[in-house]
């Protein structure tokens, strides 16, 4: 890089960015693709046990490793898992969460908004998919001598990191879910993560089965969303 594609800025180093721009045309017939393209998501719950590419899983998760983060922390790790014992392992221990949040956290009005998804303890996605990912938040960084760096925004961070591992994962032609059991601490457990780490969010990812059936549900108009100050 030569010297006049960096600046100093505020005393920080700055590269020139040269984005890729487009005639306005082009780019409103390119938002609405990538609209009609994400409007097609949906989460799945029956997978096909046909083999997903390590390199796959591995171009996704670094589409992911884009996301923005406070300070540029990056407090994000990614677990994918296609080890069937291990696969095993998660589905036991989250299916013993969700029987008890079944039973005993969730109130009527929680089970009812769920009932029309037709959910229910048992997840057998968890062995079916080829692939899960984990994601882990970490809520501090250790230095080299063990001593605590701060992270910041890190929900907002991580969470910014997860949408663009879904938009990812569809992008490339898979599917996944969100699953969240509550409490996750068993994944930290099984896999063996550092004390500065907390599970945020569990993705299987794969295939859907063939004939592949989703809950009958719509998604909020633009108008029911957005607000235009013009």
């Amino acid at each position: 890089m030569n010297q006049k594609e960096t600046k100093i800025i505020n005393g920080a180093k700055h590269i020139l960015l040269k984005p890729k721009t487009y005639p306005e045309k082009e780019m409103i017939l390119r938002s609405e693709s990538f609209f009609n393209q994400m409007n097609l998501r949906r989460s799945v719950r029956e997978f096909s046990s046909q083999p997903i590419p390590k390199e796959l899983i591995e171009h996704v998760i670094k589409t992911a490793s884009t996301a923005p983060s406070g300070a540029n922390k990056q407090p994000w790790v990614f677990c994918a898992v296609s080890d069937p014992e291990v696969k095993a392992k998660i589905r036991i221990a989250a299916e013993k969460e969700e029987k008890e949040s079944y039973e005993s956290r969730m109130n009527e009005e929680w089970l009812k908004d769920l009932k029309h998804f037709g959910t229910h303890v048992q997840k057998p996605f968890l062995e079916e998919a080829p692939w899960l990912i984990v994601v882990f938040k970490k809520a501090f960084d250790y230095d080299q001598e063990g001593k605590k760096l701060q992270n910041y925004y890190v929900n907002e961070s991580v969470g910014l990191a997860s949408g663009l591992l879904i938009t990812a994962i569809h992008h490339a032609g898979l599917v996944t879910l969100t699953h969240t059991p509550s409490p996750m601490r068993f994944l930290s457990e099984i896999l063996n993560r550092p004390d500065n780490e907390r599970p945020f969010l569990l993705l299987p990812v794969g295939y859907a089965k063939e004939p592949a059936y989703v809950p009958d549900i719509h998604r909020k108009e633009l108008k029911d969303i957005a607000v235009f100050y013009e």
